[in-house]
């Protein structure tokens, strides 16, 4: 058992004024199983870069192992699987890297199999075990559930939950659950390690806001008293320094000196009572600098005439000869959310484009209603390029409701000016929901909507979603998320 030890660290991009970690300190034991967790943007990612020597910066790493990050680059995805893996780890031994294949329940073929003939799945399983060989090393594992379907996902989870001493990036609460022993998370304001899950860390949190909002609560109520015993204390102070010019109503003259001792005594309680004031506004300015913003969203949707928007009766999907799917049945009823789950390559994604009116090949019977207005969000981002108000404009929303969605999901104005191909993939996917969010439309198609999006941005889109209870067919693999938005789920077999 060892540390990594991390002192001071400071980091910018090059042209950014504003730092990504700014005299961070903080250590990491080699055998934790350590759940990496934050808002998009906040830096999960370049702190790995860090970790890798792949970014300057000021400060400090110091580390007895050595770093290997998953998902790592296939130069030639045309070879054999076997040799994928000797590119990265050239003395492996093949039996060890069957039994984790075996863990990971792969078909021991797929090593004598060209490396790009797999499918994502199987490829994020045979890079964690070809990573996972090797001796005196630090994993850092950036989202590999992107790729997993339901069963994977608690298939890997698994599987993580028998080794130690990785970094995982997910936004799955679940998956982290399952496989984690700390969680590092990076805040507002700063870096924190706890021991425990994704779910203990969070209830944590809870506690550790309520008790700042609390905190804060009791200040504002100090400071306005403060305040205001100043002000009268000040008055009083004034008033008595006045009379000191007078006489009193007996017609003698005032004694100026002791008047002048009691103005003066007035004044320095009026000072304490300023500077008590000042410690309490310094205080309740270290309050609330870590409290998750998640305002409430809002979605635009139009009803339908009639209460029955799609049908699919007895319907089969074939590309090239192979059947995708076949005898699916199913109706989408004004107000339902329907979950369509099945493993990968089941015919999910299929199903959706037959439903948004792509020319799928299919036989059974399949009605959508006339003038059903859909909005849509794809898997693909690829295509985001641009500023957002030309965004807004193409796609014909309201660029002013779209900022406002986007700055709820934790958008930075800096952002706002940025070119959406600089985005990272979780920025990237939000500009699709904030979109789907301002289209007016009868029903909502989501494909994996939440792929690389903060764990605190689902929460708010769960809210929206419950809250407004919107017409909505989705096909996504966090199933806490599934669980709580689906009202009917389809299940489509491999």
């Amino acid at each position: 058992m060892s540390t990594i030890q991390v002192s001071n660290l400071t980091f910018a991009y090059e042209g950014s004024y504003d730092n990504i970690f700014e005299k961070v300190s903080f250590q990491i034991d080699t055998d934790w199983k350590l759940g990496f967790t934050g808002r998009n943007g906040r830096g999960k990612t370049t702190f790995m870069k860090l970790l890798l020597g792949q970014l300057e910066f000021s400060g400090t790493i110091s580390t007895p192992v050595s770093f290997d990050y998953f998902p790592f680059p296939v130069k030639d995805p045309e070879q054999l699987t076997m040799e994928v893996v000797s590119d990265i780890y050239p003395d492996y031994e093949l039996w060890r890297l069957e039994r984790e294949l075996s863990l990971l329940k792969v078909a021991e073929d797929a090593l004598y199999r060209p490396y790009n003939t797999l499918s994502n799945g199987e490829q994020t399983k045979v890079q964690l075990a070809a990573l996972f060989l090797k001796e005196n090393h630090f994993l850092l594992i950036d989202e590999p559930t992107n790729h997993l379907d339901v069963h994977a996902r608690e298939l890997v989870s698994h599987y993580l939950n028998g080794k130690k001493g990785f970094i995982l990036v997910s936004h799955d609460r679940a998956f982290l659950d399952h496989c984690v022993d700390h969680i590092l998370s990076i805040n507002k304001t700063n870096i924190d390690i706890q021991k425990g899950t994704f779910s203990s860390w969070w209830a944590n949190k809870h506690l550790q806001d309520q008790f700042e909002l609390n905190e804060n609560e009791k200040l504002v109520k100090d400071i306005k008293r403060l305040s205001d015993a100043s002000k009268r204390t000040g008055q009083w102070s004034h008033e008595v320094e006045k009379s000191k010019n007078g006489t009193r109503n007996s017609g003698s003259k005032v004694d100026k000196g002791y008047i002048g001792h009691k103005a003066a005594k007035m004044m320095k309680r009026s000072k304490s009572i300023e500077q008590r004031q000042q410690s309490a506004i310094e205080e309740k300015s270290k309050l609330l600098k870590n409290i998750e913003t998640s305002e409430s969203l809002q979605i635009s949707q139009l009803a339908y005439p009639k209460s029955q928007l799609v049908e699919l009766d007895h319907v089969a999907i074939r590309y090239d000869g192979k059947t995708v799917c076949r005898d699916v049945s199913f109706a989408i009823n004004q107000g339902e959310r329907i979950a369509l789950t099945g493993p990968n390559g089941s015919g999910k994604s299929s199903l959706l484009k037959l439903i948004l009116g792509e020319p799928i090949p299919y036989t059974g019977a399949f009605h959508k209603g006339s003038g059903l207005r859909i909005s849509y969000v794809s898997q693909d981002t690829s295509h985001l390029r641009g500023d957002l108000s030309g965004y807004a404009r193409d796609q014909g929303i309201d660029e002013s409701l779209f900022k406002a969605i986007l700055r709820k999901l934790d958008f930075s104005r800096l952002q706002f000016e940025k070119d959406m191909s600089l985005f990272s993939g979780g920025q990237k996917k939000k500009v699709l929901i904030a979109k789907s969010l301002c289209e007016e439309a009868h029903l909502h198609v989501w494909d994996e909507p939440l792929n690389f999006i903060d764990v605190i941005s689902r929460m708010q889109i769960e809210e929206v979603l419950l809250e407004h209870q919107p017409t909505l067919i989705f096909v996504e693999h966090d199933i806490e998320f599934t669980g709580k938005i689906a009202t009917k789920t389809v299940e489509l077999k491999d």
